[in-house]
């Protein structure tokens, strides 16, 4: 267990410095420079030692390769250096505008995994073959359009039709609901398709049918092993959805004029402020590490065959004898088993 979180946190270190870089390297290539384009703006009132002061701090007179060290120096202080714009601290403004943008994917996230369940429970277990068929088509759907027109539709009918919600972020819960949902659905179709596809194939699995065999309700069997089989990928789907919110939020709060990491990313790529993208690349590469780290983490507790360690998981005589008492005393099936579930290499998915 031990070794395995090192591991994880080696390779979370290396995930945050390729992501640092790269945004250093990209935002390097694009041409002007945001500290000497401020210098030399018409209104502005620097003097000439107030302009070498200024491109000193910033390193804009040194080169390249030696202003990427000097930066890179100041994360292991925690120094993630002041905005080119306002002048302001990028911990400042990163604090500022992380509770807006949480709050959206939050909800977002728990809008768009109850409606990809709702979708794969009715394309599974809806009784008439008509409503299966127009469920089917919805994950499909939410995949393909994009998530501004998502927004742009939802804002026109529930804002300035329907008059629900303000057109405008007014700070209350009423206005989080509509670009919550619409960065909900936007990735509700690959969690629905995902889910509907894994109960399907569990429901097909022998130890359903044994259970069917043995009496149980289908209600029973959904509670006890198909929910809980078919979650795993799901999880592992949650970690990149994670990344889909977040790059959603850019697109849904423009959308919605609401204020947060989208708006500021945009806003400071536009004023080529170094320090401010490559302080939000940090923290959005942290949280989508973050939360695959804890997805792989919770992934043994679901499936007990899954171990950490990636060491070989033995199914035991007595584990066999309590798998042959569950069948009801098939032994052909008991046997069949045992062979399926002999030992076997478990590896992370």
């Amino acid at each position: 267990m031990r070794r395995y979180i090192l591991k994880r946190l080696a390779q979370a270190i290396v995930v945050l410095w390729a992501a640092y870089t790269l945004s250093f390297i990209l935002l390097s290539v694009l041409p002007g420079d945001a500290i000497r384009n401020r210098i030399n703006a018409p209104d502005s009132l620097m003097t000439p030692q107030q302009a070498q002061t200024l491109l000193e701090y910033y390193g804009s007179n040194r080169p390249l390769i030696e202003q990427y060290f000097r930066e890179l120096g100041g994360l292991f202080t925690g120094d993630l250096g002041y905005s080119i714009t306002n002048g302001g601290t990028v911990w400042s403004l990163l604090t500022l505008n992380l509770p807006p943008t949480a709050k959206l994917t939050g909800l977002g996230l728990v809008i768009g995994l109850v409606f990809a369940a709702i979708v794969a429970l009715l394309i599974n277990y809806a009784k008439f073959g008509w409503l299966k068929d127009i469920f089917s088509f919805l994950p499909a759907l939410f995949t393909s359009v994009p998530i501004f027109v998502i927004g742009i539709i939802v804002l026109n009918v529930f804002a300035f039709d329907l008059h629900w919600i303000p057109p405008v972020d007014n700070h209350t819960f009423t206005a989080l609901i509509a670009p919550a949902a619409t960065v909900g659905l936007a990735v509700s179709g690959p969690l629905a398709q995902v889910l509907s596809n894994s109960i399907r194939r569990t429901r097909g699995q022998p130890f359903v049918h044994v259970m069917h065999a043995k009496g149980a309700g289908e209600g029973y069997i959904f509670r006890k092993d198909i929910l809980r089989n078919s979650s795993l990928p799901i999880l592992t789907l949650l970690g990149l959805t994670i990344g889909e919110l977040l790059a959603g939020a850019v697109v849904t709060e423009s959308v919605y004029a609401r204020a947060g990491l989208g708006q500021l990313i945009v806003t400071s790529v536009n004023t080529q402020d170094l320090p401010v993208v490559q302080g939000i690349v940090l923290l959005t590469t942290a949280i989508y590490v973050t939360v695959n780290f804890i997805t792989d983490i919770v992934y043994p507790f679901i499936d007990p065959r899954i171990t950490l360690d990636g060491k070989t998981t033995r199914v035991t005589r007595t584990r066999r004898a309590a798998t042959a008492e569950e069948l009801g005393g098939d032994l052909v099936g008991a046997a069949e088993l045992s062979k399926e579930r002999s030992p076997v290499e478990v590896a992370r998915p």
